[in-house]
């Protein structure tokens, strides 16, 4: 039994075209072809496998390089005859050594944030400051949070757009690790912003002044 069990592509067109899309930065690292066993292969093991019709033979992506292609997710087209799968990446996708074989400039989120503070958090390197803040706990990261804040703040009210983007960057950074401190997730927030963004005209006015408590 496998969670992909409920895919079911349509083969009957000839190998399914698969495309990778690396989990975090959403950039697409790749294009590759699967038949139905590579497919039951990918399910069974959670790590990419393809057909490969140069060598005419099923091909474990990583399987030289061990950059390995680790499943986060699939979904299938409209027409079940191509496959978008979600990895995580143990190394560089391409054989030329870099992130994905399409030259798309590498990105960095609020996915690949929380995903780099997590690795820190686990990792338990004592000359980490990520494991610093951990250790220390709610009020050192929230204290920190509320100075980066405040940098902000100064930034806007200089009109220094390069300063304003330093220190959001690193308002963000003591952002993700609250978050993470309170069990957080980013997709949290994002669920969030999903509901809200589908409110409308949901503006009530200023806020009146409390005059009695």
């Amino acid at each position: 039994m496998s969670k992909y069990d409920a895919l079911v592509p349509d083969f009957t067109k000839g190998l399914l075209t698969v495309v990778l899309q690396h989990f975090t930065n959403k950039n697409v690292l790749m294009v590759g072809f699967m038949n139905e066993e590579a497919f039951e292969l990918t399910k069974r093991d959670e790590v990419v496998w393809f057909f490969s019709r140069s060598k005419d033979r099923l091909w474990k992506k990583g399987e030289s390089s061990e950059h390995y292609q680790f499943v986060k997710d699939m979904y299938l087209d409209c027409d079940q005859d191509a496959l978008l799968i979600m990895v995580d990446p143990a190394g560089p996708t391409c054989h030329r050594n870099t992130e994905s074989c399409f030259d798309v400039p590498v990105a960095f989120g609020l996915d690949d944030l929380e995903e780099t503070i997590r690795q820190r958090a686990v990792g338990h390197d004592e000359k980490s400051y990520t494991n610093y803040l951990l250790d220390k706990g709610t009020d050192k990261i929230a204290k920190k949070f509320g100075e980066e804040a405040f940098e902000v703040v100064i930034g806007a009210k200089n009109h220094d757009k390069e300063e304003v983007a330093s220190e959001t960057a690193d308002l963000l950074y003591h952002l993700g690790v609250l978050l993470y401190d309170q069990g957080v997730d980013v997709a949290d927030v994002t669920k969030v912003l999903i509901e809200r963004h589908q409110k409308k005209n949901n503006f009530k006015g200023e806020r009146k002044n409390v005059e009695e408590y």
